[in-house]
């Protein structure tokens, strides 16, 4: 049944589409374009560093303004192939790509997600969701519940109110444009209350939405708060996505 599927509809790498061996991967040139984060990096924002500085150490950001939630993992850098990846899945209204970023995000957060109790997709505002119609950072959840066997609360956690796109916007902009834009709806504060949570997103820029989500998540009583995410801005990078 593949082979005709394949006959029919030829396989293509999801980031330029060019045609693959295999369907729901990548072509050899857009894997080799890919920018993992692996140790070392920061314990606290998962920025990587250029060399080992020591077991639990601190990046120069985390230690100037260390963020509300505990700890942040992404899978990859915020470019090349993964910028197209997530902007494929945003933009694009390619739902397939969230299966491989999800595995990618899984992998990515497997230390955090060892002992979580679930997983809160960052929500998008009603309207939104109504002109996109999906909520990426939602199917990215599913996708990485399934694998580490989490569970996905996709409504305890709301934005109550609408909020420019933060494309565009400085770091300060961003986070007064998030600020109180959040909510645990008050039937669902068992749900989070006393859980190790993990906040699911495609992509980490300046943490001001996440901190956002996290200090609406510390008022419902969420014990620990993680945040993962498929990409993440490198610092000093482009804040557009």
């Amino acid at each position: 049944g593949r082979g005709a599927l394949d006959l029919i509809l030829p396989p293509v790498c999801m980031a330029c589409r060019r045609p693959v061996e295999r369907a729901h991967g990548l072509c050899p040139g857009c894997w080799a374009g890919l920018r993992p984060i692996e140790r070392p990096y920061c314990e606290r924002l998962g920025i990587p560093f250029g060399y080992d500085i020591g077991e639990g150490a601190l990046s120069a950001e985390a230690i100037a303004a260390p963020p509300p939630f505990d700890r942040a993992r992404a899978a990859v850098l915020f470019e090349g192939p993964a910028r197209d990846l997530v902007h494929a899945l945003k933009y694009r209204d390619r739902t397939d790509v969230a299966r491989l970023i999800g595995r990618m995000t899984a992998r990515a957060g497997g230390e955090i997600l060892a002992d979580a109790d679930l997983l809160i997709p960052m929500p998008l505002h009603r309207r939104r969701l109504w002109t996109r119609k999906f909520n990426q950072a939602a199917l990215i959840a599913h996708e990485v519940g399934r694998i580490a066997g989490v569970a996905v609360a996709i409504d305890a956690l709301v934005r109550v109110r609408p909020t420019r796109p933060q494309v565009g916007l400085g770091e300060s902009e961003r986070v007064a444009n998030v600020r109180g834009a959040f909510r645990v709806p008050v039937n669902r504060r068992a749900t989070v209350e006393g859980r190790r949570v993990v906040i699911v997103d495609d992509v980490l820029t300046t943490g001001a939405t996440a901190a956002a989500a996290t200090r609406a998540l510390r008022r419902a009583g969420a014990k620990r708060i993680d945040v993962l995410t498929f990409a993440r801005v490198a610092p000093g990078g482009p804040l557009a996505i």
